[in-house]
């Protein structure tokens, strides 16, 4: 393969960020088509862009119908961006037909959906990639980096918390134009939070208890039963503990992700800013001389190093030029590893789904099961 002929399929903000990235960003790539529901997201100018999508990239065609688009393109890649509640039938499809995909996440939303997509991912030609672009941050690379350098030992507790202010202009409109953002239960969206902790954890999270908080704040167009917090414990079979906060509404300007990592021989955290601070972004360590004490690393918060003055590298900061980046290389090589695969997209997303289980059960604990597990199995 030379080059790779793509079409995105979900043309929300997201959706339509991605599309302009992957067209423009690249010289190995060609968008060929797009695909939505509801035509005007391509073709009238939406709160996030100053002209219609159609004009910014004139060169795909526009499908209201998916399978129509695979049938009559055949695409190399499929970027999947619909509703983060709605991703696994698409990428079914498209592996079913042999087509490389790359998922946004959450990846699934059900147990059934991730052992229909195990199964089609093993038996296709193509692969499969998860778009985690937090796993790609320049912290989170340092925070593995120091952990394969032994600086930190082994994990015993790690944190994590993701709260939006949900009062903003930039909240609302993402939440006009993301009709799930407004109904997916808080923790299902645990992606952002577990996947960079799970990148050190050579275990799956095995055991769940999970609360909601209830409705508190008042807030215009939200959901009746969405929990305005949810707060879940995830624990390992050697004992790791994992603690996760996440927000469904929040009267609260900080944010959004914060992670702390404790070890047996050291410490890292990554604090989000509150009221317009910097981010915090330290370590200490039994091991390391002169770092006993708490150490600020001069590192952006989210640019790789690597692609560090790459005009190219924007979306978030470079990690999702990033993630692009290193998935087209792998297929360009014809490679069938690439940086988050199926399995570590499930292991970062059936958490939350277990998790908002045991919430409706009053925060029963729960066992959790995997694909790969031979208990595993499609219903609770």
């Amino acid at each position: 393969m030379e080059r790779i002929r793509i079409v995105v399929v979900g043309l929300g903000h997201r959706g339509r960020h991605i599309a302009k990235l992957a067209a423009r960003g690249f010289d190995c790539t060609d968008v060929v088509g797009v695909c939505d529901i509801d035509r005007d997201v391509w073709y009238q100018k939406q709160w996030d862009q100053d002209k219609p999508m159609a004009e910014i990239l004139p060169e795909p065609a526009f499908f209201l119908d998916y399978q129509q688009m695979l049938e009559e393109l055949k695409p190399d890649l499929v970027i999947v961006e619909t509703g983060a509640d709605i991703h696994a039938e698409f990428c079914c499809q498209a592996l079913d037909r042999g087509i490389h995909v790359l998922s946004d996440i959450p990846v699934v939303a059900s147990l059934a959906e991730a052992d229909a997509l195990w199964r089609s991912a093993h038996a296709s030609r193509g692969v499969i990639m998860v778009g985690a672009n937090p796993n790609e941050a320049g912290w989170a690379n340092a925070l593995v980096d120091l952990h394969q350098r032994g600086l930190l030992g082994e994990p015993y507790y790690m944190e994590a918390e993701y709260i939006h202010w949900s009062e903003g202009a930039m909240t609302k409109n993402l939440t006009a134009h993301s009709e799930w953002r407004r109904y997916l239960s808080p923790i299902r969206y645990c992606t952002h939070s577990l996947g960079p902790l799970l990148r050190i954890l050579r275990e799956d999270l095995r055991h769940v208890s999970c609360f909601g908080t209830g409705m508190h704040c008042q807030i215009p167009g939200r959901v009746s039963r969405k929990d305005d917090m949810q707060a879940a414990q995830f624990r390992t079979e050697s004992g790791v503990v994992v603690r996760l906060l996440r927000n469904g509404a929040c009267r609260a300007r900080i944010g959004h992700h914060s992670y702390r990592v404790f070890c047996t021989k050291g410490y890292f955290e990554k604090i989000a800013p509150k009221g317009g601070d910097p981010v915090k972004i330290r370590f200490n360590s039994d091991v390391l001389y002169g770092a006993r004490q708490l150490t600020t690393l001069p590192l952006d918060e989210y640019m790789p190093h690597e692609y560090a003055g790459n005009p190219r590298a924007v979306g978030h900061g470079g990690i999702d030029y990033a993630m692009l980046d290193k998935l087209f290389k792998a297929l360009l090589a014809g490679s069938r590893t690439v940086p988050t695969d199926l399995r570590e997209g499930l292991r970062m997303t059936l958490p939350g789904i277990y998790a908002e289980e045991s919430a409706r059960r009053n925060g029963e604990v729960m066992t959790m099961y995997y694909p790969w597990d031979q208990e595993w199995k499609t219903s609770f």
